[in-house]
């Protein structure tokens, strides 16, 4: 790791690790209010991977920066005050950046996670030019995460070290922001670093992955509630949970390796509250009989926290406190158990993220991105791979990334040997999913004055069941802030059976300097539409 680097935080000059998030950095010294909502409620980071855009702070004068993107620099200052720029001076906008690249591929991926790896590295391999785009730090997406400087986890290094090792060209904090066909190839319009990045490549390999499923309930919007996955993210880019009091709340086998990791931090972790029946938890388990390494890896997880209490059927069902979250009430609806906490972690699972892949025109089924054997989406040259498609973990996501690698470098007879193993995991996928969805009881705790879109401060009780998405976003804004649904579309799908409303670029907030790019090269396609 490099050495410290000085940052000012609130005006306050502290020492922080270098490669550390600015969201990791505030919240090792105290500060866990990071935005106030339009209502003028205190907010903090929940996604820790910049979905939810609670981590909004300014950076050197410029606002609405998302801190759990952006590492620490040398004299970097930083100020949690809404419109407070550098020494009193006035908010400044972000740099207007005219350059602009355009990179040329044969095969372009977005998404750097162990399925993008895996389909970049396959296709290289196969002697195709290959552009890996990503918005993260490093290589490895959220499973693999780690920062700059340090090795990542074990299962990831010969993955990681095979990409490193390959020609793919390789663009980290990258959002890739629209996607749609040029002729008979594709361009991605994308912004790195403030600047314009167009790829024109003949096959594109969609790795987008997911994010956590949120469902609301009584002071989730309270700082220091944060998602599974989060704080997983958060602990990971440099955020000290040492002597915090932590309950872990959801659904899911996600819940036991961040258990696992935050014990081993140094937190006291109170209580893992797993809401799906005993039952079914143990019928998924016996299901797994084939699969003796992924029970033997649930049972090293646990042994991590083997003095926590693990519950099943319990659920979350309110939050309290005054400026952060100070108590949380368990229920298996029947008895309560109020938990004193500094932290509440809480998800239910994973939501592939299928943006790019609707502006482009894939079909959509039961919320991922359908595929045939091939990885190939109902866009002929788009392929797409891991958790966009369903969620099943990395082993699953490792495979079609090679698939969809074989078959965008027209070698896919190589690819077949890998399908049985495919089809195994992709049962054991459905088993998981029946066994942990969302229970109904988790409706019933919400009040009418609970708020349901975060972005916006919607509560429960503005909207009405008889409505469409679309009603709601018209009549309450739901889905219309930063976050564009991306945490309250599960919600309200949830809550009122809702599917996502119309997905349009930029699927990512960047500046207008990156937005005129796109539409200038739109000129030259117009048979595409507007950017």
């Amino acid at each position: 790791m490099s050495d410290d680097v000085s940052i000012v935080a609130n005006g306050r000059t502290v020492s922080v690790a270098a490669n550390t998030s600015v969201a990791a950095a505030l919240l090792g010294f105290g500060v866990s209010t990071f935005r106030t909502s339009v209502n003028g409620m205190q907010r903090g980071p929940v996604c820790g991977m910049g979905i939810c855009h609670e981590c909004h702070v300014t950076i050197d004068g410029v606002a609405h920066r998302r801190a759990c993107l952006i590492a620490v620099a040398e004299g970097m200052q930083v100020s949690t005050q809404r419109a407070t720029g550098v020494n009193g001076e006035p908010v400044k906008a972000a740099r207007v950046f005219d350059e602009r690249t355009t990179l040329h591929a044969d095969v372009a991926v977005v998404g750097a996670g162990p399925a993008g790896i895996a389909a970049a590295v396959t296709a290289a391999k196969a002697g195709q030019r290959v552009v890996l785009l990503d918005q993260g730090f490093t290589e490895g997406g959220q499973i693999w995460r780690h920062r700059l400087g340090t090795q990542p986890a074990r299962e990831a290094r010969a993955w990681v070290d095979r990409l490193g090792a390959s020609s793919a060209v390789r663009r980290s904090h990258t959002a890739v922001v629209n996607l749609r066909s040029a002729g008979n190839s594709f361009e991605l319009d994308a912004e790195q670093h403030g600047a314009a990045v167009t790829v024109l490549a003949s096959k594109v390999v969609l790795a987008t992955g997911a994010r956590e499923r949120m469902l609301p309930f009584p002071g989730w919007t309270l700082p220091g509630v944060v998602g599974v996955g989060g704080a997983q993210a958060l602990l990971k880019m440099g955020t000290s949970f040492a002597g915090k009091r932590v309950v872990i709340a959801g659904s899911g086998p996600l819940l036991l390796p961040v258990a696992a990791s935050l014990a081993r931090a140094g937190a006291h972790v109170l209580r893992v509250a797993e809401q799906a029946h005993f039952a079914d938890v143990v019928r998924f388990a016996a299901s797994l009989w084939r699969r003796p390494n992924m029970l033997v890896q649930a049972a090293q997880y646990r042994t991590g926290f083997l003095r926590t209490p693990y519950t099943t059927g319990t659920w979350v069902s309110a939050a309290e406190g005054t400026s952060a979250v100070e108590r949380v009430t368990l229920t298996d609806g029947r008895t309560t158990t109020a938990l004193t906490c500094d932290v509440l972690c809480v998800g239910h699972g994973l939501v592939p993220s299928t943006e790019l892949a609707l502006v482009v025109g894939c079909a959509v089924a039961n919320g991922a991105v359908v595929v045939d054997e091939r990885q190939e989406t109902t866009v002929p040259g788009v392929y797409c791979v891991g958790e966009a498609t369903g969620i099943a973990g990395a082993d699953l996501s490792l495979i079609e990334g090679e698939i969809a690698g074989q078959w965008a470098a027209g070698r896919g007879a190589n690819a077949t040997q890998l399908y049985p193993a495919r089809r195994a995991l992709r049962e054991v996928a459905k088993a998981m999913e029946r066994a942990f969805a969302p229970r109904a009881e988790l409706r019933s705790v919400c009040r009418s004055d609970t708020v349901v879109c975060r972005c916006e401060d919607v509560p429960l009780g503005a909207i009405d069941p008889a409505w469409s998405s679309r009603q709601a976003k018209l009549y309450t804004r739901a889905g219309m802030g930063p976050c564009q649904g991306r945490v309250c579309g599960a919600a309200l799908e949830f809550h009122f059976g809702w599917a996502p409303d119309a997905v349009r670029p930029p699927v990512e907030p960047v500046l207008l300097s990156t937005l005129l790019a796109a539409a200038q090269s739109d000129a030259a396609f117009p048979q595409n539409g507007s950017a």
